[in-house]
């Protein structure tokens, strides 16, 4: 525990390290309390463009923000917040000028008010605070500029005049007092004309003001995207530094410093047949931090921006530099994840079970076939080993294929192993758990007949599929899986399983680990009932039958599987370990068990420890004394 508690800080002092490398402040150009009356509220939007004024101002039932301030943004709407039973909500807008875009945040609810563009020619990037309004009951209270307090007072109204400034040659000028805008980010641009002859060109973006010659960004147009450009030949490549706008829309990890921006004016770019190159050089990543190469899309839904890893591969990698290649336009850049936890010994761990599942799969034909020939017998356990054997031989099958189709097929056949492969996993744990009911009816209920056969197959292979239609009516459940190892987080081992969002992680904990928790917890019971019938008994003095009777029924119980609840202790590489041998081989144990049972049968004759039996807890474990 205490190894682990040094690691978790370690990993909390890094993520406070690369916050601070990779991120600018973002604490808000303008933020205070809207002081309302409760009930019904809305937010009016009113802007167009120009480089007058802003105006910010609240009453009783809305928050206002309009004026002339953009360059290209016009927008008027009235947004229905909706019912708020208390009497104060805090709010923060953002302006990022270089990207004309304006973001509002009211009680950690984002709405989009501009969409980024591209950099204009000039635009607004220095106001200034007005005239003071009037004072009210309501309005804005506690206003702020950057993190400094303003007036405590409610105010009515905040007015920003603008000024207009060279947006694509020059950084903001962040010296003048009451400066709305400090510590905005600079941005550079850069025109390509696409010619007759244009066969792919390089660009690198111009040196930042005390910037370091290494960390300039390099992007390689490729000569095809002259034929996807139909109606413009010209490219426009804008890098921005220190963007802290930038880093809303994802929250699993931070995004770099540097930005790029490639558009073609008016046209939608994508699916090119040769990749756009943009080669980022940045400071040391550790290895513990995984990386993704990400692009902005903001196409999907107005009123969100989401940074996608689709369109981009991610591929040439060093500590200090990443390059992409994706094929459309927009903006682009690094993602930097702190994996909460990557998976120790993966390597070794995944060539146990690439060994484990084929041994099993065959061990579970044979069963199969063992199994199908004793269906003459009167053994009403049969029919539920079978059922067992069969869900078993479909899990190890597609978990061993799982890996190999993730990288072949991606996310449409991901998404079909990945629920085929989650039935599988639950149809199994429902058989073990029928084999707990089912020796439990045997042991507490003798002189009563079991259930017949065709319920249990209702319950083993119907009920399972009930879930995971729900799940995939439900959507974005299932995927392409990362699983990231502790050595080297940026070569994630891919496999079709639930996808790493919080559906997912819902969907598990509600379906996986509540049933794998009631299994575990009636197989332990149910070990401890036959051990009280048989512990007594002559032929459980017979080492090889005590031993075969507490592996055998702790596989067919499943309690093998309690293992990942073990994880947490200071021995957890060796129940890891353990837990990964013993149910990559479960098929093969559980054979195992019923071949050599019925070897033990044989061997006895009529000895009393068989008859009939094919190895069944009853007859082999349970039968009355003679």
């Amino acid at each position: 525990m205490e190894l682990r508690l040094t690691n978790t800080l370690r990993a909390g002092f890094i993520l406070i390290i690369l916050h601070s490398t990779f991120s600018s402040e973002n604490d808000g150009d303008f933020c205070g309390t809207w002081r309302h009356g409760g009930g019904s509220l809305s937010l009016n939007i009113n802007l167009s463009t120009g480089c007058k004024h802003i105006l910010i101002s609240a009453n009783e039932s809305s928050l206002s923000i309009s004026g002339q301030i953009t360059a290209q943004c016009a927008r008027s709407e009235v947004i229905e917040y909706g019912l708020n039973s208390r009497e104060k909500s805090h709010f923060c807008l953002y302006w990022e000028p270089l990207l004309d875009q304006m973001k509002l945040q009211v009680e950690g609810e984002t709405f989009i008010l501009c969409e980024p563009a591209g950099v204009p020619d000039s635009c607004c990037s220095e106001l200034t605070y007005g005239p003071k309004s009037p004072e009210a009951t309501y309005g804005i209270v506690n206003g702020m500029i950057k993190s400094d307090l303003v007036t405590d007072k409610t105010m009515t109204a905040y007015v920003f005049n603008g000024s207009r400034n060279s947006c694509k040659t020059s950084c903001p000028n962040t010296s003048q007092e009451n400066n709305m805008l400090k510590n905005t980010p600079c941005a550079r641009s850069a025109e390509v004309e696409m010619k007759e002859d244009f066969r792919g060109y390089n660009i690198t973006s111009p040196v930042m003001k005390d910037a370091p010659p290494e960390s300039v960004t390099s992007v390689h147009l490729p000569p095809t995207l002259k034929e996807a450009a139909k109606n413009n030949k010209k490219v426009v490549c804008t890098f921005f530094k220190n963007n802290s706008l930038f880093q809303e829309g994802h929250k699993e990890g931070i995004i770099l410093n540097d930005v790029v921006g490639i558009t073609v004016e008016n046209e939608v770019i994508r699916d090119l047949p040769e990749p756009i190159k943009i080669s980022f050089h940045h400071d040391v990543i550790p290895k513990t931090h995984s990386r993704k190469c990400v692009s902005w899309d903001t196409k999907k839904d107005p009123m969100k921006v989401n940074w996608l890893v689709d369109g981009c591969e991610t591929q040439g990698k060093g500590p200090k530099h990443t390059e992409c290649h994706c094929d459309h336009m927009t903006y682009f850049s690094v993602l930097v994840q702190l994996e909460a936890r990557p998976v120790r010994h993966l390597l070794a761990l995944t060539a146990i079970t690439s060994l484990g599942c084929p041994v099993s799969v065959i061990s579970c034909i044979a069963l199969i076939i063992f199994l199908f020939r004793k269906r003459r017998s009167n053994e009403q356990s049969i029919p539920i080993h079978l059922g067992l054997a069969v869900s078993l031989t479909l899990l190890n099958l597609l978990f061993f294929f799982t890996g190999i189709l993730a990288n072949a097929g991606g996310q449409g056949v991901c998404v079909w192993v990945g629920a085929a492969l989650h039935y599988a996993l639950l149809s199994s744990f429902v058989w073990m758990g029928i084999e707990v009911f089912h020796t439990f009816w045997l042991v507490c209920m003798v002189f009563n007949p079991s259930p017949k056969p065709y319920i249990w197959n209702l319950v083993g292979y119907i009920l399972p599929a009930v879930p995971i239609i729900i799940l995939a009516a439900v959507g974005d459940v299932y995927g392409v899986r990362e699983v990231v190892p502790s050595d080297d987080v940026s070569n994630p081992y891919l496999m079709c399983w639930m996808k790493n969002n919080k559906k997912a992680w819902l969907a598990h904990y509600f379906t996986n680990m509540t049933v794998l928790a009631i299994l575990v917890i009636s197989g332990i019971v149910m070990l401890v009932l036959v051990y009280r019938e048989i512990h007594t008994r002559n032929e459980w003095k017979q080492n090889r039958v005590a031993f075969l009777s507490i592996w055998g029924l702790s596989c067919l119980f499943g309690t093998t599987w309690g293992l990942t609840f073990l994880d947490f202790t200071p021995l957890s590489d060796c129940i890891l370990f353990l837990s990964c041998i013993l149910n990559s081989f479960q098929g093969f144990l559980l054979m195992l068990r019923f071949y050599m049972l019925d070897w033990m049968r044989k061997q006895a004759g009529s000895s009393g420890l068989g008859s009939t039996s094919t190895g069944s807890t009853r007859h082999h474990m349970l039968q009355e004394k003679s």
